[in-house]
């Protein structure tokens, strides 16, 4: 359907970024109106324009996007003015595969992708039930096509042309189980799923929910340069969980706007290898030693929480879907050409001495561009006592990631 000189564009409550009716009551209405002397082709019920007015305080992932949808609206409206052969659309346009699509994360984690518009394919796989998933998906008005895989024999399919494959693929934790717990039976699926990564999509930016993260992510990696294609830019255990509960806390126990809070959390993403650096807290809190204290456990403890909040029922899903999609949608503002995109991740790194660490890292077309080492200076004691009693548990944990995969060949 052509749009004449009129038509406006408003990505909000289509693509349910922060609209009014969105899942995220915290956040204010987003919206993006644009206006075009040209005609072209719409999608979705939406229209592409001209001038860009945008009004936020906060949206789905925070300033940051809000920002970045603004200058971009910009720079393609700046560009139509100079009178450049430029037509402006919403760049719908990378390929997103969840694995683990019907499980308790896959699932409202497939939903928050599918809002972005970004996403111009969203791949469903899993061993089961996935196309159910898929069909309900299909149905929502946001430009990606959804299309589901089921079983090894659709794998493969799922993931050719991918541009971030999403593994949260796994056996959640239950009551009394910890991370360390599940590595058995998720190590394995790790390994076999990002085999088929390699395979099919080795450039794909691939984010590791699976726990234990401070293994499987380290499983991952064995995988990928045993197939010859491991790019340590480009592999990153999901940690923003840590980020979003500490940002959470903080907002909660001091009272300040929790869209202004900014968090940085470091090592890993198990127990006490959750390290928030809250003197590195934004904007600049005080915290007594016994707040401190209290914020630290509870960010470290969060996910236990949780589990027996649920009293046998599930784990932390609906959160960590909420984190992935965030990570997901900065990946994805990387790949698009935004040059201010910082994340906290667990990625191969040689800030405190160990091969991998969590950190927050600039993200950029080729995955990390850079990891942020001026988090770890100035801590303060307890931050730094805190920081040393974390590194042999984390060393632990990825030297058994990588001995697994010493212990079994790597399909060819």
């Amino acid at each position: 359907m052509a749009a004449s000189s009129a038509a406006s564009m408003s990505i909000g409550s289509t693509i349910s970024f922060g609209s009014k009716t969105g899942p995220f009551p915290q956040s204010k209405p987003f919206g993006v109106k644009i206006s075009s002397q040209n005609s072209f082709t719409s999608f979705s019920g939406l229209k592409a324009a001209k001038s860009v007015s945008c009004e936020a305080d906060s949206s789905f992932l925070g300033k940051e996007t809000t920002s970045a949808l603004r200058q971009s609206f910009a720079l393609k409206a700046q560009k139509q003015n100079q009178n450049f052969q430029y037509q402006l659309q919403p760049q719908a346009s990378y390929k997103v595969t969840v694995l683990g699509a019907a499980g308790g994360i896959g699932q409202p984690l497939a939903l928050l992708v599918k809002m972005s518009p970004l996403v111009s394919a969203l791949h469903l796989y899993d061993i089961a039930n996935v196309k159910g998933v898929a069909a309900d998906l299909s149905h929502c008005n946001t430009p990606s096509q959804v299309l589901d895989f089921t079983g090894a024999s659709e794998l493969a399919d799922s993931l050719k042309g991918a541009n971030v494959v999403v593994i949260p693929a796994g056996v959640p934790r239950k009551p009394g189980m910890t991370r360390d717990d599940l590595f058995n039976i998720n190590a394995n699926i790790v390994k076999t799923l990002v085999e088929a990564v390699a395979d099919n999509c080795p450039d794909a930016f691939i984010h590791i929910i699976s726990n234990p993260v401070n293994s499987t992510v380290p499983i991952a990696a064995e995988v990928l340069k045993q197939k010859g294609v491991y790019n340590p830019k480009k592999l990153f255990g999901v940690t923003t969980l840590d980020v979003v509960r500490a940002n959470t806390f903080v907002a909660q126990k001091k009272n300040v706007k929790l869209i202004d809070v900014d968090v940085p959390v470091v090592g890993g993403h198990a127990g006490i290898t959750i390290l928030p650096l809250l003197s590195k807290t934004k904007p600049s809190v005080s915290f007594t030693d016994e707040e401190v204290e209290q914020l630290t456990v509870r960010i470290q403890n969060a996910g236990t929480e949780v589990v027996e909040a649920k009293a046998g029922a599930g784990s932390a899903t609906l959160s960590m879907a909420y984190a992935a999609a965030r990570f997901v949608e900065s990946s994805l503002r990387a790949l698009d050409g935004d040059g201010d995109v910082y994340e906290c991740a667990f990625v191969q790194s040689d800030l405190p001495d160990l091969p991998f660490f969590a950190s927050r890292v600039k993200l950029g077309k080729q995955g990390v561009e850079a990891l942020i080492s001026s988090d770890l200076q100035g801590l303060t004691e307890y931050e730094q006592k805190a920081l040393e009693a974390l590194k042999p548990e984390l060393k632990a944990s990825i030297e058994k990631g990588i001995s697994f995969i010493h212990k079994q060949p790597v399909a060819a």
